[in-house]
Order: C-alpha cells, then sequence, then structure tokens
C-alpha cells in the first residue's frame, strides 16, 4: 500500500492525504466519490533512482530531437492523458489508480526544474458518475414515495448526453488534481479551450501569454476542451491548415507547438504504434516512426471511449513534429508498462514509439537482431568444416591486416587520452599490439579446430520401444548479446565462440574503441562471407543505451557483459526476462598453507596479484596460516609486494597481531583492481575455506602446499569456478584452459561455470524417430512396452 512508501523528493505519501480531503469533503459533495475501491493505490517503484537534474534542460528551440537519449535534455514537456488512460473500464468514473502514479511521476519532473503540462480527459467520465448516482438516487426517492417502502427496484438510467456529463464532472475532476498535486506542494490551474481560442488572433495571443505566466510561475497547467460547450465532433475530420481541437490528441499537439514545448507524450491504452492492429498475428510494435512512413501501418480501430484513435494519433504526432516538438506515443493504462512510463520516456528509455524526423543510416537494433537470429540458423545449418574455415579466414586476417588494425586501435588511444576519461587499467585494456593480434590468432585457430564436434553433436540415445529412437543434440542458444568495455580483442574472440557454435551475434562495445570494433568486424563480416552468412554476427552502432537492449527480450536469448563488476551488475539489473551469463565480481584468494615452498609462494603470488591486476582473476585476498607469521617466508612476501607498489591492507585478525600495521581493510569483499591486497591470518585450511565461502565471488581461489592431502581438500571442498593447487589464479582463462577463448567468466552455478567456451554457448534438444507410434499404445492394456533401453553414440553430426 501507499501508506508505506515514503518517495525521495520527500513528499507525503499520496494516499493519506487524498483520503482525508475524500473525508473532509464527503459530507458537502454526492458519494459518488467514494463509492469504488479505487483508493488502493499501488507503485512498484522508489523514486530514489530518479536524479532530480542530472543534465542541461536547454535546446534549440523549433527543431525535435532526433534520438530518445536526448528526451533527458527535454525543459517543457506535456503529457496528454487520453479517455482510456483515466477512465475505469465501466467507462463510468476515474481510474484513480492510475492518475496518482501520472500525478507523482509529472510532480517528480516538475521538481526537477522542468516546465510541465497536462492535456486531460475525463471530466465526461466523471460527470457521467456524478449524473448517474444523482439520478439513481432522484428515482429511488420518488419509487419510496410512491409505494411508502424505502426498497430499491431495477431501475433504467437514461443515456446521458456528453456535454452535460462534461459540465457535471469539469469541477470534480479539477479538484481531483488540485488535491492530487497539493501532496507534491506544487500548484495547478485549469483552462478550458474550444476552436476559437486557436482561431482567434486575439484569443490565442492571449492563451499563450497565460499558459507562459503559468509555467514562469512553476504551476502545472491544466488543459482540457470545453466538452460543455463544443459541438459534436465531426467524424473524418483531419487536421487540414490549422489542427482542430476535435479531440485531445489534436489539442495535445497545437498546444504543444504553440508553446514550443521540447517533448509532448501521448498516453494511449496500447503500448505504441504497432504496423498492424494490436494483438493480430505477427504484430510489431514500431520503435520509431518516421513522416511518410503511414503507408506501413494498418490503423484498427478506435479505443473503447475517446473520440480519437491511432490514427488521430499518429496524425497529431506528425503535425507536432512538424511543428518541432518531440513526440512519444506509450501505454499509460496497464499498470505493469505504465508504473512510471512518463518518467522513463524523459530519461530515454525505450518506451513506447517514438517519432523521429532522422533516419538512421544503418538497420535498427532490431532489424539487428531480426539479421543475427536469421544470420545464426544458416550458420548452424553449414557444415563443421566450413564453420572452421571462416574461424581460420578471420585469424588468418588479424595477422594479414596487422597494420590496419593498430592503427585504427592507435586513433582510439589518441582520442581516449585526449579526453582523459579512461584510467590507466582500460587504456591498458584498450591496448592492442602485434603480440596481442598473434595470440588472438592462435586462440581463433584452437577455436576452429575444436567446433568440428560442437554443434549436431549426439549426446545420450536411447530406444524407447522397437523403431522408437530417441536422440539428445547440442544445438545453438540463439542470439548472444555481448557488452564489452574497452578491450577491441573481445570481438574476434567471442565472434569466433558465436561461428563454431552456431550462434547468432549482436556485438555492443564501448564508443572509446569505436575505430578498433568497426574495423574488426569487417573483417568478421568478410570471414563470414565465405558462406554467405555475414548477418550472423551484428555490430550495434546506434546510440542506444544498455538497458534499451537489454529490453530485447524476444530478439535475444542470453547477455554476456564482458568487463568490470559495476557493468555485470548494472545488466544483471537492466536485463528483463533475458538471462546474464556473467561474474559479479573477482574477489580472488590465494591460501598459503603451512607447509607450502617458500620458493613457490613469491612466485606464486607475485604473478597472481601483478602480472595484470585489473583483471577480474587477480588475486585480491591474500590468506596466510598463523604460523608463518614472523617468518622469513612471511618476510619474503611483504618485502615482494613491497617492492612491486602493492598497498597492502590488514584484515582483523592480521591487524591484531601487529603492533604498527597497514590500514586496517574496511571490507573484506573488496575487488581492487589495482595493485592493493588484503592479507589476513587463519588458523587452519577450513577456516581459509570458510573465508573463502563468507567474503569471496566463487571466481577463482588457490592454495599452496606441498601437502597434497590438504590440497586435495581444499580442492573438493572450495566451492568456486576454479579451483588451483600451487598454480597463479590468472591461469583462469579461456585461451589458457585451451578453449581458445572465452566469452566470459561465469560465477553462477547453472549452465556454464568459470571460463565459458563453446560448450557454454550451446543448449539440446530432443529428436525421436518413429513408425507411427502413439502414446495410447503404451497405455496399461497397450500392446506396446517402453523399453528404455541406452545405446551407443554414434559419431554422426547432425548439422
Amino acid at each position: 500500500m501507499l501508506s508505506n512508501i515514503v518517495n525521495s523528493s520527500g513528499f507525503r505519501p499520496f494516499n493519506h492525504c487524498l483520503l482525508s480531503w475524500i473525508r473532509t469533503t464527503a459530507a458537502s459533495r454526492p458519494h459518488y466519490l467514494i463509492q469504488q475501491p479505487a483508493f488502493r493505490f499501488k507503485f512498484s517503484r522508489s523514486w530514489s533512482s530518479v536524479p532530480f537534474i542530472t543534465v542541461p534542460l536547454s535546446r534549440t528551440r523549433g527543431k525535435p530531437f532526433a534520438h530518445r537519449s536526448e528526451l533527458k535534455h527535454a525543459k517543457r514537456i506535456a503529457v496528454k492523458l487520453g479517455s482510456a488512460v483515466v477512465t475505469r473500464g465501466d467507462e463510468c468514473g476515474l481510474a484513480l489508480g492510475r492518475l496518482a502514479s501520472i500525478v507523482e511521476q509529472v510532480s517528480v519532473l516538475q521538481t526537477q526544474g522542468r516546465e510541465m503540462m497536462l492535456v486531460t480527459s475525463g471530466a465526461v467520465a466523471f460527470g457521467k458518475q456524478r449524473l448517474r448516482q444523482e439520478i439513481l438516487l432522484s428515482q429511488s426517492v420518488r419509487q419510496a414515495l410512491h409505494t411508502g417502502q424505502n426498497q430499491l427496484k431495477e431501475m433504467a438510467i437514461p443515456v446521458l448526453e456528453a456535454r452535460a456529463c462534461a459540465a457535471a464532472g469539469q469541477s470534480g475532476l479539477m479538484a481531483l488534481y488540485e488535491a492530487m498535486f497539493s501532496q507534491y506542494s506544487i500548484c495547478v490551474a485549469q483552462i478550458l479551450v474550444t476552436n476559437l481560442d486557436f482561431h482567434d488572433e486575439q484569443k490565442r495571443r492571449n492563451l499563450n501569454e497565460t499558459l507562459s505566466e503559468l509555467l514562469r510561475m512553476n504551476i502545472v497547467p491544466i488543459v482540457n476542451t470545453n466538452d460543455a460547450v463544443v459541438p459534436p465532433a465531426e467524424p473524418n475530420s483531419d487536421l487540414q491548415g490549422v489542427i482542430s481541437v476535435k479531440d485531445n490528441d489534436s489539442l495535445a499537439a497545437r498546444l504543444a507547438v504553440e508553446m514550443k514545448t521540447d517533448l509532448l507524450i501521448l498516453l494511449s491504452d496500447v503500448e505504441g504504434l504497432f504496423d498492424r492492429p494490436p494483438g493480430s498475428d505477427d504484430s510489431k510494435l514500431i520503435d520509431i516512426f518516421y513522416p511518410g512512413d503511414q503507408q506501413s501501418v494498418t490503423f484498427g480501430t478506435k479505443s473503447r471511449v475517446g473520440l480519437g484513435g491511432m490514427e488521430a494519433k499518429v496524425k497529431a504526432a506528425l503535425w507536432a513534429l512538424q511543428g518541432g516538438t518531440s513526440v512519444v506515443i506509450a501505454n499509460g493504462s496497464h499498470p505493469k508498462v505504465s508504473g512510471h512510463v512518463i518518467t522513463d520516456v524523459v530519461e530515454g528509455k525505450k518506451v513506447g514509439t517514438f517519432f523521429s524526423e532522422v533516419k538512421p543510416a544503418g538497420p535498427t537494433v532490431e532489424q539487428q537482431g531480426e539479421m543475427a537470429r536469421s544470420g545464426g540458423r544458416s550458420l548452424a545449418t553449414l557444415e563443421p568444416e566450413k564453420r572452421a574455415e571462416i574461424i581460420n579466414h578471420l585469424a588468418d586476417l588479424l595477422t594479414d591486416q596487422r597494420e590496419e588494425i593498430l592503427l585504427a586501435n592507435k586513433e582510439d588511444l589518441e582520442e581516449a587520452e585526449e579526453q582523459g576519461r579512461l584510467a590507466a587499467p582500460l587504456l591498458k585494456r584498450l591496448s592492442l599490439s602485434t603480440s596481442k593480434l598473434n595470440s588472438l590468432a592462435i586462440g581463433l585457430r584452437q577455436i576452429a579446430a575444436s567446433s568440428k564436434d560442437s554443434v549436431g553433436q549426439v549426446l545420450r540415445r536411447i530406444r524407447l520401444a522397437k523403431d522408437l529412437e530417441l536422440e539428445q543434440v547440442t544445438v545453438p542458444i540463439g542470439v548472444l548479446l555481448v557488452i564489452f568495455e574497452s578491450r577491441p580483442d573481445c570481438l574476434p574472440q567471442v565472434a569466433a565462440l558465436a561461428i563454431a557454435s552456431g550462434n547468432g551475434l549482436l556485438l555492443k562495445g564501448g564508443k572509446e574503441a569505436t575505430n578498433s570494433n568497426r574495423l574488426l568486424h569487417q573483417l568478421t563480416q568478410e570471414a563470414l562471407s565465405l558462406y554467405g552468412v555475414k548477418d550472423a554476427v551484428q555490430l550495434v552502432n546506434t546510440r542506444e543505451d544498455v538497458e534499451n537492449l537489454c529490453r530485447l527480450d524476444k530478439l535475444i536469448d542470453l547477455i554476456i557483459p564482458r568487463g568490470s563488476s559495476q557493468l555485470v551488475r548494472h545488466i544483471q539489473k537492466a536485463a528483463k526476462g533475458i538471462p546474464v551469463l556473467g561474474h559479479s565480481e573477482g574477489i580472488c584468494h590465494m591460501y598459503i598453507d603451512a607447509e607450502a615452498c617458500p620458493d613457490k609462494v613469491t612466485r606464486l603470488v607475485r604473478d597472481s596479484k601483478c602480472e595484470y591486476p585489473a583483471a577480474c582473476n587477480a588475486l585480491e585476498t591474500l590468506l596466510i596460516h598463523r604460523d608463518l607469521l614472523r617468518t622469513p617466508l612471511f618476510d619474503m612476501v611483504i618485502d615482494m609486494l613491497r617492492v612491486e607498489q602493492v598497498k597492502i591492507h590488514a584484515g582483523p585478525k592480521f591487524a591484531s597481531y601487529l603492533t604498527f600495521s597497514p590500514c586496517e581493510v574496511k571490507s573484506l569483499r573488496i575487488e581492487y583492481g589495482d595493485l592493493e591486497c588484503c592479507i589476513e591470518v587463519v588458523d587452519s585450511v577450513q577456516e581459509a575455506i570458510d573465508h573463502i565461502h563468507k567474503y569471496g565471488s566463487s571466481h577463482t581461489d588457490a592454495i599452496i602446499t606441498e601437502n597434497e592431502e590438504t590440497a586435495e581438500y581444499f580442492l573438493q571442498h572450495v566451492d568456486s569456478a576454479c579451483v588451483f593447487w600451487n598454480a597463479s589464479t590468472r591461469f583462469s582463462d579461456g585461451y589458457r584452459f585451451g578453449l581458445g577463448a572465452e566469452v566470459g567468466i561465469s560465477t553462477s552455478r547453472i549452465h556454464a561455470r568459470g571460463p565459458v567456451g563453446i560448450e557454454g554457448l550451446l543448449t539440446t534438444k530432443w529428436l525421436l524417430r518413429g513408425r507411427e507410434h502413439i502414446v495410447a499404445d503404451f497405455s496399461e492394456n497397450g500392446p506396446l512396452k517402453y523399453i528404455h533401453e541406452n545405446l551407443p553414440i554414434s559419431h554422426r553430426n547432425n548439422s
């Protein structure tokens, strides 16, 4: 319930105040206001995630935004609430829960410094509810007087004329808005308009001045057509010349252009504009609509209430777009969709249909997803040798085109250094070299060699009955989305793994590696062109942000983030119904046992911590057996770390042993990603294991000992993706494991774990071959019985 919610703006929860207002007015107002249990509001969003003013709220007037990401710069915003949004399902009364959510969102944006305007329907529905109650009350009184009994019988309600309903409902509607907005310390003002207010120059100028003054005073204007006096709507009266005010879509568009509004949000009862009527087979939501695309859309019927339909909204939107206002049509009536639709639109999220005058040079990300799906299916049907040939050709291109690749990478490095936007570890990841490219080529050839036994491999054969055989075979997952930061060498690695496993692939790299990624993707498509499947691997170059990509659950089957733990957590949070394969953090431990060999310890610790401290498999916490304190071995480790300029943080137990110690660690769950590490003392191998389980991230953990029994105990009991004995944690890598490369290192326990190579990008399907077999024959009294005989696995490849 809303009573338990306190939003980040410091506003009082809405429902207590609104209920109080209703109770205090119940005595003086008809009881139509409190009949329905519509005040049981529920919000699923905490506004703590909504920043107040994080971007400049200004732009060049008269030119609409070209991309969704620019909508966050909108200062003046008009929101149109359609009849289907504000009206209950019975068309008699208002959907108060939805209105409360909309008011809260508008209030949040207003407090960010934006200028908000509302164009609202609802007076007719509100008045209809009121008049129905008055008629019922009047009829019941007359009936009681006539019969002498206070009994209500079934009474017919006459058809109520819309203008009368509007006249009766307008004041109540405005009173409701005033009560709602007052809880956020926001003042509102009502403006009723007709066509004449726009066609008469003096009235039009007066209207403009009034609205401008209200906005200047930080007041939210609430605008509606004066339905009590307007003539009945004329069917098929289009927006000819100066736009008419025949419905609130037209009114909102006219008002938005007149007031030079940056953004117009048209809220309806559908998610946006579809290429054909929503609900029909194969209908698709149009993410971005461009002028001239009307011929590609089939419009359906109008909404259950209101005068406009989607065709009217599109015409109004295009008219406003031409006048310099950006437009989004979105769903404002479905709770799961519309809980924060207005703020989502303003934040640039992929919600509803965005109208733009700027067509992208290439395909949209949705089209790229479809291309990757189709190309991936074609790729999966190729013979394994052909997929291997594609990967080997890509390896050759990496060495043959070395100079061009390094030149493109040099441009990225110079730009990143000039702008100073990357830390030293990220600059190192961004950098390519001849040795890196040679290692890449070797890894790709390893992938090519292992790809011949991937797709279509038979894992199990079972004879269910005579002439009824079942096989389980490996198949691609589908379409992968791999999001990676800084590292352009990730692109050919992941592409090769996708090709080997027959998956379609969408790649989203960081803008810091734009030139490198573009060239490497061109080389990948050149290799794929050997067999006409270049569409299988797509590089997303649009302005799509990560959150929008994570909403494409109908196009993407698995998301793999490659980068910092912060990126991984962000992707996991943003993913909407799409599985995410990745590790949350790389808090890797190394335990030095009492029986460790001194000659091995310093080499292993140095390599694990200092060879590449920014890697997710680098050592972060060093656990030392208590018996090694104040021994030459311990001094050797400390001296080595100091020579390597590693900053040491003392764990609580370690700090208690020292009179003068390094600064005590703030947390034992830290991934430093730099020349820093934590040292802690443990009493036994079991205590080391317990510490790892409590503070580790199930990534990679190692033990240094000469006691084989202790080592095996550690290997068997540590519950991590990778567990090593007398080896550096840096071996946790797909290339070093002989997988050729990896799409990432997974710390999850489902599907794939550790460095994920080809096998982690495959799933299975079941193939059943029979001869007119039916289940009824295997019933209790049927002629056939199940055999369930395991058969030898053939080496036949089904692809």
